[in-house]
């Protein structure tokens, strides 16, 4: 859970601004989003191959 402490005088903007950041950094929309439905292993170790495959292409790429 979640807590922002408001400090005396802060803005409403402000702490909700660090709300939504505290929120995106913990990823709870994303997990949410993984757990709906059930992926097997040997498809997320794809997925990660790849997507480690994609990030180094990129880096090579990069160095040219």
């Amino acid at each position: 859970m979640l807590k922002i402490i408001v400090k005396e005088g802060e803005q409403i903007d402000r702490a909700l601004k660090r709300y939504k950041r505290k929120h995106r950094n913990v990823k709870v929309m994303q997990n949410l989003r993984e757990n709906q439905f059930f992926t097997k292993p040997s498809v997320k170790r794809r997925r990660e191959n790849q997507k480690a495959a994609y990030i180094q292409g990129l880096r090579d790429q990069e160095d040219i």
